[in-house]
C-alpha cells in the first residue's frame, strides 16, 4: 500500500504561513534578546575600564611598599628613631654562668613487678 502525497495548494499554503509564522518567533525572540541584553555590553566595557584602574591602583601600591621597604629607607628610619649599628655599639662582656644541675637521684636497685591475670 502507497501513501500518496497531498499536493493541492491548499496543503502548500498552510505549509508557507506555518514556515512564515515560525520565521516571525524566531525573529521576534532574538529582537526580544536584544532588547532584553542592551545594557549588557555598556556594562561589561565599565567593569572593564574600573578593572584596568584598580590593577594601575594596585600597580602603584605594589611600587610604593617596594619603596618604602627600600633597606636604605629603613637604615635612615632607624637612624632616626636612635637606633645603632651592633657594630658601633657599646659591648660588655660577662662570663657565662650556667643553671647549677639538680642533686642526682638516688639509685634504686629493686625493681618491683606485678602481674594482674585476667
Amino acid at each position: 500500500m502507497t501513501a500518496r502525497l497531498d499536493l493541492s495548494a491548499a496543503t502548500w499554503r498552510a505549509r508557507a504561513i506555518r514556515y512564515v509564522g515560525i520565521y516571525l518567533l524566531l525573529a521576534l525572540a532574538l529582537v526580544a534578546a536584544r532588547y532584553l541584553t542592551q545594557d549588557v555590553r555598556p556594562d561589561l566595557r565599565a567593569a572593564q575600564e574600573r578593572e584596568a584602574a584598580l590593577t594601575t591602583q594596585r600597580d602603584e601600591l605594589e611600587l610604593r611598599v617596594q619603596a618604602l621597604g627600600n633597606p636604605q629607607r629603613v637604615r635612615d628610619w632607624a637612624f632616626a628613631n636612635g637606633m645603632r649599628r651592633f657594630a658601633e655599639a657599646s659591648k660588655t662582656t660577662a662570663e657565662l654562668t650556667g643553671v647549677p644541675a639538680p642533686a642526682p637521684l638516688p639509685a634504686r636497685t629493686t625493681v618491683e613487678v606485678t602481674t594482674v591475670w585476667r
